[in-house]
């Protein structure tokens, strides 16, 4: 294999550029009020995401799915997806399902 540059392997977001992330994916329970939803996403962003550094791109209202990412260049980790999903757990979320990290430019899943 040829060898590749740093500033290719960077705009190709190979090797030591490599972004890892992974799917989030859980329900609120029946009935919840659109407000504790917004306070409940709200809280989940400032308490979990914005500490480890990690970005959120989802949507939802009663049922909710997204990717996290890191905020730079990086990668997240497993100890990020048990994070998210903690919380979510212990937020009174419920089917709480997540992927296994994968590389968010071309999608190959990373075996851990």
């Amino acid at each position: 294999m040829a060898q590749r540059s740093r500033r290719l392997r960077k705009k190709l977001r190979l090797e030591e550029f490599q972004e890892l992330g992974f799917e989030l994916s859980w329900n609120f329970p029946a009935g919840t009020a659109e407000e504790k939803i917004d306070q409940t996403i709200d809280a989940m962003i400032l308490e979990v995401v914005e500490p480890r550094k990690l970005a959120f791109a989802g949507n939802g209202h009663l049922g909710w799915e997204g990717l996290i990412c890191t905020q730079q260049i990086g990668k997240c980790s497993e100890e990020d997806i048990k994070a998210c999903c903690e919380w979510l757990k212990q937020s009174g979320m419920e089917n709480i399902k997540h992927s296994n990290l994968f590389d968010i430019w071309y999608g190959d899943v990373i075996s851990g």
